[in-house]
């Protein structure tokens, strides 16, 4: 813990922690040498103007510059506190005031959420208000450290944070969700941690508005607000965070100004100019002994009332330390000069100050010369980890304020059931695009919350039928005047809905807005609307992660403060900041140029990438277009061909359940299932022979082949061009059928295809990769599920998982302008493969093979592989017992790579994945340009997909180029940058 403590008023540093983490023990005489050789080479003058603080802006004219140099060299003031403007601007200009200055500076902001508060170009954190919902206070004293170190690169040594007044008013005009909250304890709490963080690195904290700001009606800025308490409920609510930060070791306040007439009846005064206030009770009875700042002295409620000059006087007579904010630097040393002389304060008491703030001007660091270096200034004040942080502090602020039958998180996810209707913001916001990463919706908006009847009369009818209807909540206010933003339309709307079908609520914006949502069955307040809100909250609805904050104030007798319902996570597909899984953003950059490299040079036209790591999506890019053409871009819903991946997406899925409820058993004979197979070649084979590649099948049959006469053409008898509904059924490409023997065709094909030689040596087949054996297994998995593949995963597998994308024959589902074309095919089907399945076996008979014919986009075929990763689990479901994913995807044979079904690392020479991973991964790729692999021992999941067949397959540059294993190697890389350089 920072232990400060001050000899006459002095601070004087006693102990703190290093940065590093090693405790020092500072020579209090290092400190009191450096103060008392300041101290005595300046004159009395001199020492005035250290008790000023002065306005600086980044963002005016070379006037306001010399204005301030002039006040600098000409009265020697003590500090600036820099208002709005940039990054680059304020470093300059700190620079070149320090060079001016005979005493170091000492720089101040106001940064209650962070550089962004004041500054362009940099990160701006929580809210206080959201931050109060947070119950873990370590999150909050994460961010005041990662503040404090923004501040120190940006050579500000003074944050006039935190806010701890106590937010008792909803109609409060000026602190509002600044404040932590209308609990005492709970502001205190986070207060102490806030403060902690920023004295970690040897910034100043700044509690403020003491005596307490929480409950005015009044601006401050603009009028004297007037507070009517008695002490003693301004000693057990308003104090409470401040005495509490006392005991903590707060090294300096902020007084307000308010007129308590409790504290001080004088007409019109300010506390800020109140020596009962200031030196009695703050001093006396609270014990501080820290600096003491008073508010704006321009601010109407202190400036209405006393002049510029004499209120200088007035405040140091009160007992502040710092005049922060001044109106006339030169009238006011005149009128402290001559207070002075009048021996209305004494020169003592000024030396007094002035060592109080060089002790701290110490303390921060300016006992050497400061510099700010404008090198890389922008990258270190906007860190990957520091929007990490500002990521996981609104996860963990989320709060779900009303629950009606624990309907939150939603489970069942049915198709045709949810829509979700945007207030306040335009179509296709990230909002609705992260809603639709769980399941189908259907999105409306309506782009302004005061808009007509009419036009919420016509949301409402084309929502009313759906099972569930998500609302967001944007661009509201946080004036009660306003009532926060939501219209009476609005209200209307919401309670007619809510009686009519689900309504989930996720109001984007001020807590006290909950009080006119009342009666909706689901509630989540996510405090901002901001691009991370707009991406959890959809995660707090589906159970990606679990939401545990809690309502710092109370809304209405429906949304108390404290009022919170804890839910749980169900394990789907989250998405966060690659450092919130210990990954290197910088190095997960490289995978740009990585697949720039690939659509430069032919390999593919267009691609999606997906990484994740802990069940949390750190990666998802979309890249170039569906064809070299480029007329239409890749997007999220874009689906692709996923050829081999069929293998692990379907064929296992089907196995590794029917192995798990004893339908079937991997070493058993497959004629035991398929019993037309007696007296063939094939009769004997196990499953597990099968699935290892390691049953003698030849590698591939060429099917299609076998379609065409004597003169070339295709067979009428098993084609047309034309599809009648009960002969020629299957729909091969465009404007091609084939007829419905064409499976019984197949089918004797396959039983009567020769086997490989067997190993001589050892008397059985060596591994020899085959599409084969999955004709036989899909042959096995309907027989004895006595239903169609498609049909049994897409209701067992695919919609439970939300991967509504992830489908057999895409056509019945959508349009072929969502779906990426694959060959131009002038071998068989001679014309464009275009959403039917690319494989000529699995077109043949009718798009639904064991080995190939699902169709996905990354997202949805990462939840399926997210399911495998997590052993069975996903979305509060169980697909699989713990031991059977592992099983089946272990290595079963010496001499052979792969486990049941999956492909795994080959760990001696070249093989399917980068050189990092080990023996924990497994997956598959495909054909057509895809690749899907999880690795159990770092927990992380990668899929890519492509059409790198278009317009030819033939087309091997993703492949020779390391295209896929390249970018698979950057993850690795990424986890190992991150902890060398964390």
């Amino acid at each position: 813990m920072l232990t400060l403590f001050f000899s006459f008023g002095v601070i004087a540093l006693i102990s703190a922690y290093h940065p590093s983490g090693l405790r020092v023990i500072q020579k209090r005489d290092l400190a009191t040498e450096w103060v008392e050789k300041v101290f005595e080479s300046l004159t009395e003058k001199e020492k005035i103007g250290q008790l000023f603080m002065l306005a600086a802006y980044s963002n005016k004219d070379e006037k306001h510059a010399q204005e301030i140099e002039l006040m600098i060299t000409e009265y020697g003031i003590g500090g600036l506190i820099f208002m709005q403007g940039g990054p680059h601007r304020e470093a300059v200009l700190t620079n070149r005031f320090q060079s001016k200055s005979k005493v170091p500076l000492l720089i101040s902001m106001d940064a209650e959420w962070g550089l962004g508060m004041r500054l362009d170009s940099v990160i701006s954190y929580p809210r206080q208000m959201t931050l109060g919902a947070i119950q873990d206070n370590s999150w909050i004293e994460k961010m005041g450290a990662q503040i404090a170190v923004e501040c120190k690169r940006l050579g500000i040594h003074v944050n006039f944070a935190p806010v701890v007044d106590v937010n008792v008013n909803p109609n409060n005009p000026v602190i509002g969700n600044r404040s932590f909250g209308e609990d005492k304890y709970n502001v205190a709490a986070k207060g102490v941690a806030y403060m902690k963080g920023l004295q970690s690195q040897h910034v100043l904290a700044n509690a403020k508005h003491f005596p307490g700001h929480g409950d005015t009606d009044k601006d401050s800025h603009k009028a004297l607000p007037v507070i009517n308490h008695p002490i003693e409920r301004l000693r057990d609510i308003e104090f409470y965070p401040f005495q509490e930060l006392i005991k903590d070791s707060l090294a300096s306040m902020m007084i307000a100004h308010l007129h308590v007439p409790a504290l001080d009846n004088a007409e019109n005064q300010a506390t800020t100019l109140s020596k009962h206030v200031v030196t009695d009770i703050l001093k006396g009875e609270m014990g501080f002994k820290g600096l003491i700042f008073t508010d704006a002295l321009n601010m109407r409620g202190v400036a209405n009332y006393n002049d510029p000059g004499e209120v200088d006087v007035k405040a140091l007579l009160a007992g502040n330390d710092v005049l922060l904010f001044p109106q006339n630097i030169p009238l006011a040393t005149k009128k402290i000069e001559e207070a002075i002389a009048d021996k209305e304060i004494s020169q003592k008491e000024i030396d007094h100050r002035v060592k109080k703030i060089l002790y701290a001007k110490y303390w921060a660091g300016l006992g050497e010369k400061p510099y700010v270096s404008s090198k890389n200034l922008s990258q270190d004040l906007n860190t990957a980890d520091a929007y990490a942080l500002r990521y996981k502090l609104f996860e963990k602020a989320m709060t779900v304020a009303r629950n009606e039958n624990d309907f939150l998180p939603v489970r069942i996810l049915d198709t045709n059931t949810f829509a979700s209707i945007s207030i306040g913001e335009n179509k296709n916001n990230t909002f609705q695009q992260y809603l639709s990463k769980y399941t189908t919706f259907s999105h409306y908006f309506i782009k302004d919350a005061e808009a007509s009847s009419a036009t919420f009369n016509n949301v409402f009818n084309l929502v009313k039928d759906k099972k569930v209807v998500v609302i967001g909540l944007h661009n509201m206010s946080n004036r009660a005047s306003k009532h926060f933003g939501i219209s009476r339309q609005e209200q209307e709307f919401i309670k007619e809905l809510s009686q009519t079908t689900k309504v989930i609520i996720v109001e984007l914006g001020n807590p006290y807005g909950l009080k006119y949502i009342e009666g909706a069955q689901s509630v989540i307040c996510a405090y901002e609307d901001n691009e991370d809100t707009r991406k959890i909250a959809p995660q707090v609805i589906f159970g990606a992660i679990g939401a545990d904050g809690k309502l710092p104030v109370s809304a209405s007798d429906e949304f108390k403060a404290g009022q919170g319902f804890k839910t749980v996570n169900l394990k789907r597909m989250g998405y966060c900041p690659p450092a919130l899984q210990r990954m290197d953003l910088k190095t997960l950059e490289g995978v740009d140029a990585i697949v720039q490299e690939a659509l430069d040079a032919g390999a593919t036209p267009g691609c999606q990438v997906l990484i994740s790591r802990g069940g949390q999506v750190v990666y998802q890019k979309n890249y170039g277009y569906y064809t070299y053409q480029k007329k239409k871009p890749v997007t999220d819903s874009t689906l692709y061909d996923l050829a081999s991946i069929t293998k692990v997406g379907a064929t296992m899925q089907v196995v590794m359940f029917l192995v798990e409820h004893g339908e079937i058993h991997l070493d058993s004979a497959i004629v035991k299932y398929l019993p037309e197979l007696k007296g063939s070649n094939k009769a004997d084979m196990t499953i597990r022979n099968i699935l290892t590649h390691q049953a003698g099948l030849t590698p591939f049959i060429p099917y299609y082949a076998k379609a065409f006469d004597a003169t070339g053409v295709l067979n009428d008898e098993l084609f047309c061009d034309v599809r009648d509904g009960k002969e020629f059924c299957y729909k091969v490409s465009d404007n091609l059928y084939s007829h419905v023997i064409i499976e019984d065709s197949i089918w004797k094909w396959t039983i009567e295809s020769d086997l490989l030689e067997p190993n001589k040596e050892r008397h059985w087949y060596s591994y020899r990769y085959s599409d084969v054996g999955y004709y036989l297994m899909k042959k096995i998995g309907e027989r004895v599920l006595n239903q169609s593949y498609e049909n049994f995963l897409e209701q067992n597998f695919y919609l439970p998982l939300g991967a509504n994308y992830l489908t057999y024959l895409p056509l019945n589902k959508y349009d072929t302008s969502q779906i990426a074309p694959t060959e131009l095919d002038n071998y068989f089907r001679m014309r464009l493969v275009h959403g039917t399945v690319h494989d000529p076996g699995a077109a043949m008979i009718g798009g639904v093979g064991g080995h190939a014919g699902l169709f996905s986009n990354a997202n949805d075929l990462a939840k399926l592989f997210q399911m495998v990763l997590q052993n069975g689990y996903f979305g509060g479901q169980e697909y699989f017992m713990d031991q059977t994913v592992s099983y089946f995807s272990s290595k079963q044979y010496e001499g052979n790579r792969r486990g049941i079904g999956w492909d795994r690392t080959q760990m001696d020479g070249y093989g399917p994945t980068g050189e990092y991973c080990w023996n924990g991964c497994f997956g598959h790729t495909g054909f057509t340009g895809t690749a899907a692999w999880v690795d159990l021992e770092t927990d992380v999941l990668y899929v890519f997909v492509s059409n790198r067949v278009y317009p030819d397959a033939e087309n091997k540059k993703l492949l020779r180029m390391d295209i896929r294993t390249r970018i698979q190697d950057l993850i690795y890389e990424s986890i190992l940058n991150y902890d060398e350089f964390n």
